[in-house]
């Protein structure tokens, strides 16, 4: 029986390019197991034993077994708000200015798919997380990638972002910064919320890092006055309290925008589980010490990790935030290997050391000749990572240079 070919899919898949981390599975599958995975941001840690308490009774209360409400239970906007002010300073209407989300991630696509209409131009950092870029490709917008550079300490060039200011209608930033680590000060954010206003367009910054620090608490960009007009801010509670598998995030700010988002929310998805926001309610509240053992365990992670790759032949920057190390590679591979030189890394890293770690290219050009580890793994793992890393880098830099060379933290 013959039977009428098919009709194909729908055009705007063509430009979505490979997920970066499905990438990652391939090479991993490549390697058939007894791999230390420091690939993808997905947070190791269990969450504390209070806040799975808490979740353990809202499991029992009927009402959250029914569809939950779009902005999220007026409780946890209220919670949200009130953390907030306490470690930013920053007041807001939790009836107006605070949307809950199925995590992050969620609301950034929602928010490009409610702003931004065919031949907008968006700004996205290079390099960054791949969601900002892809949802914008399919939105239809005009992408301007915004470099992010060593030598400006991973921050956008603010003469760059004046230059294209006029014709922008959304930046997207997130700092602290996947994948640098970078950590953008307040008056960083002040001189682009000014930049916004003077030209008139809209700022959204991804702030789900900003409790993973080891010096200075991150600021907020909604600390800077006015930024209201303008500004977005999207959180998460996955790395904050090592709950990624709940899918709970928030978006606060500027009021327009939260509206334009909620109306994509009402007829794409619901809010998160009733349960499970009744725990974070608990965990915004009395969360403070949770949050503070989260953020010893990824210093003392991110020290052992570090350490041993400085005994070798690897100049590594000590991150200050996030838990992700951004590493330069090496100079003798960075000018034996062209093209693809961070997933060639990538791949010896998997064959020679059973390491995985993400290739700088992709999360953008601007990447390339960088790879990023992620700090998921105990410590006596990251010890024997960084050990045979150390251990392959010395032979190969012998056998490239013949000569040792020292690494330094800076």
């Amino acid at each position: 029986m013959s039977q009428r070919r098919l009709p194909p899919f729908a055009q705007r898949l063509t430009l979505l390019p490979p997920y970066l981390f499905s990438e990652l599975n391939r090479f991993k599958a490549r390697a058939k197991g007894g791999l230390i995975d420091l690939g993808e941001g997905n947070p190791d840690l269990e969450p504390a034993p209070a806040l799975l308490k808490v979740l353990g009774r809202a499991l029992k209360v009927s009402e959250n077994h029914r569809y939950p409400t779009y902005a999220g239970k007026l409780t946890l906007r209220r919670a949200f708000a009130r953390w907030y002010q306490r470690r930013f300073g920053v007041n807001l209407e939790p009836e107006k200015e605070v949307v809950v989300l199925l995590g992050s991630k969620e609301g950034a696509a929602h928010l490009l798919w409610a702003l931004c209409d065919r031949g907008d131009t968006v700004a996205v950092c290079d390099p960054g997380y791949p969601v900002y870029v892809n949802q914008s490709r399919l939105c239809g917008a005009s992408l301007v990638l915004v470099p992010l550079e060593e030598k400006n300490g991973f921050l956008p060039d603010l003469d760059f972002i004046s230059r294209i200011a006029p014709r922008l209608k959304l930046l997207c930033l997130n700092f602290p910064n996947n994948p640098t680590a970078a950590i953008a000060p307040l008056v960083f954010y002040q001189e682009l919320v000014a930049l916004a206003l003077k030209y008139g367009f809209y700022i959204v910054n991804d702030n789900v890092y900003s409790e993973i620090y080891f010096n200075e608490p991150p600021p907020s960009i909604l600390q800077v006055p006015e930024s209201k007009n303008c500004a977005l801010e999207l959180h998460s509670l996955s790395k904050t309290f090592s709950i990624p598998g709940w899918r709970l995030g928030v978006a606060v700010g500027n009021k327009e925008l939260l509206g334009a988002l909620l109306k994509i929310k009402e007829n794409v998805d619901s809010g998160p589980f009733g349960a499970v926001q009744d725990a974070a309610v608990f965990a915004l509240n009395r969360g403070s010490k949770i949050a503070a053992t989260v953020r010893r365990r990824y210093q003392q992670r991110r020290d052992v990790f570090v350490t041993e790759l400085a005994q070798g032949c690897w100049d590594i920057t000590l991150p200050q935030g996030t838990f992700y190390v951004w590493a330069k590679l090496p100079d003798w591979w960075r000018e034996t290997y062209r093209g693809s030189r961070s997933y060639a890394f990538c791949l010896q890293l998997i064959e020679k050391c059973r390491i995985v770690a993400a290739p700088g290219a992709g999360f953008g050009k601007q990447g390339e000749g960088f790879v990023r580890f992620a700090l998921v793994a105990p410590e006596n793992r990251l010890k024997v990572a960084g050990a045979r890393i150390r251990r392959w880098l010395a032979q190969m830099t012998k056998l490239m240079t013949g000569a040792k060379t020292r690494a330094v933290w800076r």
